[in-house]
């Protein structure tokens, strides 16, 4: 499997996650609509800090999670305490593709020759390779763009 193309689709899913948080206001990121206990804003942040930790955490290439930014905020577990500002959806939404592309440069590096397998805390799979994490992260990205789209029909259906 070509790990360039995989890459860059987590990049145009990426992209149109930006797409569908353009179009709405900081208020509506900010809603937790009915039945939920997160918002839009909490699901972009979510896979903009899973995808450097499954990469560098969870594979033991790096040990410490100070180099994520807003990963107390985003982080497996979490849900929304406090309102996301413009400023910080600005920097998420930056965020979301420079670090792909740090991971893309990184994987092109070798950095990720050797990692230390994990199992998957949702799906019970071991991930053992780079390229395992990368397609999850693809299938992880997905699932919460759709809870996005879903939390956003709840929010201008009302």
């Amino acid at each position: 499997m070509n790990m360039e193309n995989v890459l860059n689709f987590i990049k145009d899913e990426r992209r149109a996650f930006i797409e569908l948080i353009d179009g709405l206001t900081v208020d509506q990121l900010n809603e937790v609509p009915a039945g939920f206990n997160n918002n839009i804003i909490w699901n972009f942040g979510h896979i903009v800090v899973t995808t450097q930790a499954l990469s560098y955490l969870r594979t033991g290439v790096r040990t410490d999670a100070s180099f994520i930014k807003y990963f107390s905020a985003y982080a497996k577990g979490t849900k929304p305490t406090y309102a996301v500002d413009a400023e910080e959806i600005a920097e998420l939404k930056g965020l979301a593709l420079q670090t792909i592309d740090q991971l893309a440069a990184d994987y092109q590096a070798g950095v990720f020759a050797e990692i230390q397998p994990f199992a998957t805390d949702t799906f019970k799979a071991t991930l053992s390779t780079i390229e395992d994490v990368l397609i999850t992260t693809a299938g992880h990205d997905t699932i919460h763009y759709g809870y996005a789209m879903a939390q956003k029909r709840i929010i201008n259906n009302k």
